[in-house]
């Protein structure tokens, strides 16, 4: 262990609510990038960030600390957003698993990585008091050691603590961003994940923001994320059309097991228009729950309900408004008049309404002692006395109404039954005049959601529910969706550039390395409108030897297409003077630099992915290779249910001479597979079969 013996003095750092910028609204759209990210980056920690001590002694994770009030300028609420600039050199993972999974996975390896985290607990990584490796009490940086076990305070006990920190899944955001823009959301928990001041939303947005400021190229994001305890991913998809992550601009980036950006679309729209009529019960079956359910958010809602889209923006609608609980009556008089409310005014006068109400008056009446009478009974007492769409607008309508002697109308909701219920109560008309869907609690709300959801939408569970007709088409579709986790934005930082530097030269410049197999994104170079094909030269390989480890001693040596092109040359005249070109550079890394570990993001290993699925690449999904031949595919496509372990040994249907026909076996999990060996859980081996 090394010790660094040098003393750190107690810095002491005076911020005033006054000097901070608002979290809510920085940075602001006035501030964009005048060049990529690679510089960027570094221009807006030293205007905006401060480094702690934490960097003297850690210099490859600097972690410079940005503090923020949150709201207007009296708030006493703060946020601490610490950004660790990580060298990648010296780092305990060299390699991203993000890049590999997402398709970015043949980038070489950047430089430096930059990890943008908001802690759960509101304190700073880069903070002054670590916990100590011995007892867990806290150490000040200045000390040497514990002051309760005398333990010694070593540079490797707190690069421990920093790691653990980078490995810590409880922060409130957690992204990271590649030298050469292209970053990651790791995680992002708002009030749900322990956050008292700030939103999911609050978080985006300042992530978006911030990305845009920064220019960022893309991010990716793996859409895990859960709700009301539903994948968030399907319900959101199915209800608005796109993920949460949808919102601020992430879309398709991938889907698992070969999946397309056209098939992941007809999948949302296959479960989000799927009919409810094709659910109700028909004929002489009986009624079930799930039809319960339907029917009285149907009589519920002010619009009509037709399809499961339909459904669960209404439910989802009522839940956003449980949380801020508001009264009925306060959320009616705060939106726009539905065109279902006003089709109700005009076909029934005040008379018909009245009617009505007088008929189930005298029904609740008849009911003796304090029994309840659900809305299903209520209705069909007094189905002859209106139209279908009378008596729902009426039983919405109808808690707090006065009846005769004195008596008002209550409601509550019944959870075990799924619906309303009603009876008279001695009262007056201003203690009770809230709506019905008042009544609906939000865990009421919640605990019909999820059942709803796994009835609907959930693959595993929906085939007990969804026709026999629909079934087959509705399940694929279900598992296609949840399927694909990948999403990206594309920030187009070039937009910006050209915007900021009008009168300059912006080169979109990539580069080919002879005798090398290196394929590394383009960089963007920003050159004075008479800069010469020499300066070009000069630009690209300051540009690549910065953001990238292998191309450390890249030197460029002619743009393709223009070989004898003498350096002098204005490049204007080359290609003309248009913003935004796109050229190659060609070029060689001199000498031996011993840095070809770091060709590429996914690693230093050699494999190759076939699957009988499409996939090619890594999608980050259970995968098998072949002892024979090393191909490999996933474990799902080859018959393996993702809940039965992956076989100890696996021929592909190539490699297998026998032709495959060993007939098939059941396992756990009701996967077929072909399984020869002791038939008992000893060491068997997979072979092929058709699936």
């Amino acid at each position: 262990m090394v010790v660094n013996s040098r003393v750190l003095k107690k810095m002491k750092r005076r911020v005033t609510a006054v000097s901070l910028n608002d979290f809510l609204t920085f940075p602001s759209d006035k501030l964009t990038p005048v060049g990529p990210f690679r510089s960027t980056i570094r221009t807006f920690l030293l205007r905006h960030a401060l480094l702690p001590p934490l960097s003297s002694v850690l210099p490859n994770l600097l972690t410079w600390q940005m503090l923020f009030r949150v709201g207007g300028d009296g708030g006493e609420a703060s946020v601490c957003v610490d950004v660790v600039e990580e060298d990648v050199v010296g780092s305990r993972s060299v390699f991203c698993d993000q890049c590999r999974v997402v398709g970015w996975s043949g980038n070489p390896v950047c430089g430096k990585r930059y990890h943008f985290i908001i802690k759960a607990d509101g304190a700073s990584i880069g903070g002054y008091n670590k916990p100590c490796a011995g007892c867990g009490a806290f150490v000040h940086l200045s000390d040497s050691r514990c002051k309760s076990c005398n333990h010694v305070l070593t540079t490797e006990d707190i690069e421990d603590w920093m790691y653990n920190q980078l490995d810590d899944t409880s922060h409130l955001l957690h992204a990271v961003v590649h030298m050469n823009g292209y970053g990651h959301i790791l995680r992002v928990n708002g009030r749900e994940g322990g956050s008292h001041v700030l939103s999911g939303r609050h978080i985006m947005d300042f992530w978006d923001r911030l990305c845009k400021a920064l220019g960022v190229r893309q991010v990716s994001v793996m859409d895990v994320s859960k709700k009301y305890g539903v994948e968030l991913r399907l319900l959101h998809s199915v209800t608005k059309g796109r993920t949460w992550y949808g919102d601020w601009g992430y879309a398709f980036g991938g889907g698992s097991y070969g999946i397309t950006h056209e098939a992941y679309n007809d999948a949302i729209e296959t479960l989000a228009n799927m009919p409810l009529s094709a659910l109700s019960s028909q004929g002489r079956k009986p009624r079930t729950h799930l039809h319960d359910l339907i029917a009285f958010y149907q009589s519920l809602s002010d619009q009509e309900l037709v399809t499961s889209r339909d459904l669960f923006q209404c439910l989802t609608t009522l839940l956003h408004e449980a949380k801020k609980n508001w009264a009925m009556a306060d959320y009616r008089a705060a939106k726009k008049v539905k065109p279902s409310d006003s089709r109700a005014l005009c076909v029934w006068n005040m008379s018909d309404i009245l009617r009505v109400e007088e008929a189930m008056f005298k029904v609740l009446k008849a009911v003796s002692g304090s029994w309840w009478v659900n809305w299903r009974s209520l209705r069909g007492a007094v189905c002859r006395v209106g139209r279908p769409e009378l008596l729902d607008y009426c039983l919405k309508e109808l808690k707090g109404k006065q009846a005769a002697d004195g008596m008002v109308v209550n409601a509550r909701y019944n959870p075990d039954s799924g619906g309303l219920e009603y009876r008279l109560e001695p009262g007056s008309v201003t203690t009770n005049t809230c709506s019905v869907a008042s009544s609906l609690s939000e865990d009421n709300l919640i605990r019909d959601l999820r059942y709803l959801y796994e009835a609907l939408l959930h693959p595993q569970f929906m085939v007990n529910h969804v026709p026999s007709t629909k079934r087959d088409i509705a399940v694929n579709s279900a598992m296609k969706v949840l399927d694909c986790k990948q999403f990206v934005k594309n920030y187009h930082p070039e937009k910006s550039l050209i915007k900021a530097n009008p009168y300059s030269l912006i080169l979109s410049c990539k580069p080919e390395v002879t005798e090398e197999d290196i394929s590394a994104p383009p960089e963007h170079i920003i050159l004075p409108p008479n800069a010469t094909v020499g300066d070009l030269k000069v630009e690209a390989s300051k540009a690549f030897q910065e953001v990238y480890l292998i191309l450390r001693r890249f030197q460029a040596e002619e743009l393709v297409g223009y070989r004898g092109v003498d350096e002098s040359t204005q490049i204007k005249l080359l290609i003309g003077s248009k913003n935004e070109h796109v050229v190659n550079v060609v070029g060689k890394c001199l000498g031996k630099s011993g840095l070809s570990q770091f060709r590429m993001e996914r690693g230093v290993e050699t494999w190759t992915l076939d699957c009988s699925c499409g996939a090619k690449d890594d999608d980050g999904e259970r995968m098998m290779a072949c002892d024979v031949c090393g191909v490999w595919q996933h474990t799902r496509c080859a018959g393996i249910p993702d809940s039965s372990l992956v076989p100890v040994n696996f021929v592909c249907c190539k490699c297998d001479n026998g032709g495959g026909d060993y007939g098939d076996l059941e396992v756990d999990g009701g996967g077929m597979v072909d399984l020869v060996g002791d038939g008992g859980g000893g060491d068997g081996h997979l072979m092929c079969f058709s699936g």
